[in-house]
């Protein structure tokens, strides 16, 4: 699932740097997550950055947009061909929140 911005949030911009790709921006009343950009930093991190910074935890998954691993993964290697990303089989879960235990 890509990640939203719930209305609870309190446009405070934690979340707009920390994505790795580009995918938060300011919006008229709150910040908005573009889900063709997000990958719930597959690829980066084993949990989604926005919301480990955002104060009020309104950074979520949205379940009206699932997305699986494989898609995410895909869609970083896209938006970052300049990068190496690992294979979706030795993906490790330092680099996904779907491989924690």
């Amino acid at each position: 699932m890509a990640t939203y911005i719930t209305e609870e949030c309190i446009n405070c911009g934690a979340c707009e740097p920390e994505c790795p790709n580009d995918a938060i921006s300011e919006g008229e009343s709150i910040y908005v997550i573009d889900p063709k950009l997000c990958s719930e930093c597959v690829g980066f991190f084993d949990h989604e950055a926005c919301q480990s910074v955002c104060p009020v935890e309104c950074c979520l998954p949205d379940p009206k947009n699932p997305e699986t691993e494989e898609v995410l993964l895909a869609r970083v290697k896209q938006l970052h061909p300049d990068k190496t990303f690992p294979d979706l089989a030795s993906l490790p879960a330092s680099l996904s929140r779907f491989r924690k235990g």
